[in-house]
């Protein structure tokens, strides 16, 4: 039986600046940055509570997985906020939002109330969406 996750991938359009993006912005851990060959790293960060949860930043890029049509079809889609890729939580929804617009995040949603707490959306340096979420109790 499967008994919990432990990596899952988003995709980015550049390894550099989604380094900078999740660990000086939204204060992950780098968890493993090694390189994978020609060109290609495995990097992943955990978020502060979770440390047990690597996310895999995963580079759009021809050679391995993708080809050229592969990888120009998927970074048009990134680019363009087709995917949405995660929720993430705080413990105080506000705070959290004025810090994240104060290090330059970028909201499509500010702060709102939802039936199960507060909900705001946020873009990574890719165009990937988030939510982020104070929960009710």
């Amino acid at each position: 039986m499967i008994t919990k996750l432990s990596h899952l991938c988003i995709y980015v359009l550049n390894q550099d600046s989604a380094h900078d993006f999740y660990v000086n912005k939204l204060g992950f851990s780098v968890h493993t940055d090694a390189p994978m060959g020609e060109g290609a790293r495995w990097l992943t960060v955990t978020p502060p509570e979770q440390p047990e949860l690597e996310i895999t930043l995963f580079l759009v890029a021809e050679g391995g997985m993708f080809d050229k049509e592969t990888v120009a079809t998927m970074t048009s889609l990134i680019k363009k906020g087709t995917f949405g890729a995660a929720v993430f939580t705080c413990n105080d929804l506000m705070a959290t939002y004025q810090e994240l617009i104060a290090k330059g995040v970028v909201f499509k949603k500010p702060p709102t109330k939802e039936f199960y707490g507060y909900e705001a959306l946020f873009v990574d340096d890719s165009g990937n969406w988030f939510s982020l979420a104070q929960l009710n109790s």
